[in-house]
């Protein structure tokens, strides 16, 4: 079947099967190779995408359902080879560590920031909830959403290892 979506800001047209999803079809069709596989069910968050406005789970949909759609992948943040302003909140707070969870957290941090600029620890844990990390214990990445946001306050002398 022939979809036509946009992707970053770019359209494409692609012949695509009928069940293929959407996660595969960012990869495998399109190179965006920063959407992650990670339980394929649902569960994790590591294909978090924003699509038409909302994050989905991309593992979840058909490419087919994504046709005529809005898509935003972590290869959309940065901007003429520069870091997000979140993306480098992320870097400056050691939210990133094995970086398998970072593009879906990214772009569920960034949705949230969209409708709320200062969104509280508690809105920051429910937007994120759905992304699952095994390595920060989700204090730097809270404390990464709350920097983008300007509420972080930022003790001096003291750095994180």
């Amino acid at each position: 079947m022939k979809i036509s979506l946009k992707v970053n800001g770019k359209k494409y047209t692609r012949e695509v099967e009928t069940n293929k999803n959407l996660l595969h079809f960012i990869r495998e069709d399109l190179g965006l190779t920063g959407t992650k596989e990670g339980c394929g069910a649902g569960e994790c968050g590591a294909c978090t995408i924003i699509m038409n406005g909302k994050t989905v789970n991309s593992c979840l949909i058909l490419a087919v359902e994504a046709n005529g759609c809005e898509i935003e992948t972590i290869e959309g943040e940065a901007k003429n080879g520069k870091l997000s302003k979140l993306q480098k909140a992320f870097h400056e707070n050691h939210a990133v560590q094995c970086g398998f969870c970072t593009p879906g957290m990214i772009l569920s941090a960034r949705a949230l920031l969209e409708k709320n600029a200062k969104p509280t620890v508690e809105q920051i844990k429910e937007a994120i909830e759905g992304n699952f990390c095994r390595c920060t214990g989700y204090q730097q990445i809270i404390e990464a959403v709350q920097d983008a946001s300007g509420q972080l306050k930022k003790k001096e002398g003291l750095k994180r290892a």
